[in-house]
C-alpha cells in the first residue's frame, strides 16, 4: 500500500499519541489504589499498544489484521465493574482514583476527536475502516472508565 507524505505524517502523529496513551495508562495502572481499576488501566494500555502497532504496520505499507468494531463494542457493553469504594472506604484513595479516571476520560475524548478529524484525510477505505475501529475503541475505553466511576459513585 502506498500512502502520501501527508497520510504518513498523520499516521506518525497518531502513533506518537498512542505511545503517550500507552505510557499514560501504564502510569495510571501503577498509581491506581483499587486493584480492579489497575486491571482496567492495564487492559487499556494493551489496547493502546495494539493501536501503536497497527499504525506502525500502516506506516510500513502493510494493512494490519484486527478484530471488527463489534468486538470492541461488546467489550465495553459487557464491562460491569463492581464497587470498590463503599461507605467505609478511604476517601483519599477514592478521590485519587477518581482523578485518574477523569483525566483518562479527557484523554480519550481528545484522542477520539483526533481520529475523527484525521480519518477524512485518507483515500484508502481499508485504512479509514482501521482508523474508525481505533476511534471506536478509544470511545469504548472512555465508556468503561465512566462505568467504573458510576459503580464507585465518582460520576
Amino acid at each position: 500500500m502506498i500512502l502520501s507524505e501527508k497520510e504518513n505524517t498523520i499516521l506518525k502523529d497518531l502513533q506518537t499519541q498512542e505511545k503517550v496513551c500507552m505510557e499514560h495508562y501504564n502510569l495510571c495502572a501503577s498509581a491506581a489504589k483499587d486493584g480492579c481499576l489497575k486491571d482496567l488501566f492495564t487492559q487499556i494500555a494493551k489496547d493502546e499498544q495494539d493501536h501503536y502497532h497497527f499504525l506502525g504496520q500502516l506506516i510500513d505499507g502493510d494493512m494490519p489484521s484486527y478484530k471488527s468494531a463489534d468486538s470492541a463494542a461488546s467489550k465495553a457493553s459487557s464491562y460491569q465493574p463492581k464497587a470498590a469504594y463503599g461507605a467505609g472506604a478511604d476517601q483519599k484513595d477514592k478521590q485519587h482514583d477518581a482523578l485518574l479516571c477523569s483525566d483518562s476520560i479527557g484523554n480519550e475524548k481528545m484522542v477520539s476527536s483526533d481520529y475523527n478529524t484525521n480519518v477524512f484525510q485518507f483515500g484508502n477505505s481499508e485504512v479509514r475502516k482501521l482508523l474508525n475501529h481505533i476511534q471506536t475503541e478509544e470511545q469504548e475505553h472512555a465508556e468503561m472508565i465512566y462505568k467504573y466511576k458510576q459503580a464507585n459513585s465518582m460520576a
